[in-house]
């Protein structure tokens, strides 16, 4: 996945969940940000951030802000990259061998999917999930209360205990990253349904990422440690 232009700001400000401001050679520009996640450790006054143009003339904002540095690591806040670099890796076959077809926005009844892989003997119904909160190697989500990724992992649960194969895939947005854990203090609900969708089958996978100030793609697959002692 690649951004077409980026340029390097100073983060200044964000004055709500949807947009920033920040110092672009000198002046202030408002930027969309594409993360509604709260970001607090990450989008500090003063820190680099990584603005994308936008090529849409009748927008707003001219900038997206996709990304900013955490000291020396660059960490990428777009919301919509990580399924983007999944299927992109799941169509190189990066992922798993022997894919006849990668469906995004699958439904199933009434539930939607992020991905239906289909193999040659299975299809696996899967949710993606992008890490931004580090700390000191160790990356969590999610950043802030999250119903709807409880109702997720509820849903893949669900479908597991029916028979079907299922996964959550939770693309770290870094490079560097020793574990993924879930924020049980942030969210314990949340945790917890990690816990009983690990129990019922479904795959809880980790991913790390190659992150330039223009691009970002799929790396390194990391341990996943519960709170139950059970290392995924």
């Amino acid at each position: 996945m690649k951004y077409n232009k980026v340029s390097e700001s100073i983060f200044l400000e964000r004055p709500n969940r949807f947009i920033a401001k920040a110092d672009l050679d000198g002046e202030t520009v408002t930027a969309h940000v594409k993360n509604t996640g709260r970001c607090r450790e990450i989008l500090i006054p003063g820190v680099k951030a990584i603005l994308a143009h936008s090529d849409n003339p009748n927008r707003k904002t001219a900038y997206d802000l996709v990304a900013a540095y955490k000291g020396d690591l660059l960490i990428n806040i777009d919301s919509q990259a990580p399924n983007q670099v999944y299927g992109e890796s799941l169509v190189n076959g990066d992922i798993y061998d022997e894919i006849i077809a990668v469906k995004p926005e699958a439904t199933l009844g009434k539930s939607r999917y992020d991905f239906l892989i289909e193999k040659w003997e299975e299809k696996i119904y899967t949710e993606v999930k992008g890490v931004t909160l580090e700390d000191n190697g160790t990356v969590l989500f999610p950043d802030a209360p999250t119903e709807r990724g409880v109702k997720h992992l509820r849903g893949l649960t669900s479908l597991a205990s029916e028979g079907y194969k299922t996964s959550v895939v939770f693309v770290v947005q870094m490079e560097r990253a020793d574990y993924f854990t879930p924020n049980y203090k942030m969210h314990e609900e949340f945790g917890i349904a990690v816990e009983k969708a690990a129990e019922a089958g479904v795959d809880v996978l980790a991913y790390t990422c190659r992150v330039t100030e223009d691009s970002m793609e799929l790396a390194d697959r990391i341990p996943v440690k519960l709170r139950n002692g059970i290392t995924l």
